[in-house]
């Protein structure tokens, strides 16, 4: 299974913004920089035509729980726009927003 047809599977350019909002403020943690930086291919993936990311790279490098949900939306996306608006409300009761490890590592190092 590809993952490049998700592009076309969101009701419009506002709607795939929001789900990448969520994956990079909630689920794209700084603390695991590996997971973070394929999680965020995948962020790419949601606009991009080509192939980012794979599923057997998102398999090695998220954890199950993300990783699970990852597939939920990418199940969403390919079933209805109703879809994806529930996933995102799930997402936003499962998931709080992470705070920017990196960004607040640079302001402690100015004081």
């Amino acid at each position: 299974m590809t993952l490049t047809d998700l592009r076309d599977g969101f009701r419009d350019a506002e709607q795939r913004q929001c789900v990448q909002a969520m994956i990079a403020s909630r689920l794209a943690d700084d603390r695991e920089p590996q997971e973070c930086r394929y999680l965020m291919r995948f962020w790419w993936q949601l606009s991009m035509p080509y192939r980012e990311v794979s599923i057997a790279e998102l398999r090695l490098n998220v954890g199950q729980q993300k990783l699970d949900v990852v597939m939920e939306l990418v199940s969403a996306i390919r079933s209805s726009h109703e879809e994806i608006d529930a996933w995102l409300s799930g997402a936003v009761q499962t998931f709080p927003v992470l705070q920017d490890h990196g960004f607040s590592a640079t302001l402690d190092s100015r004081d």
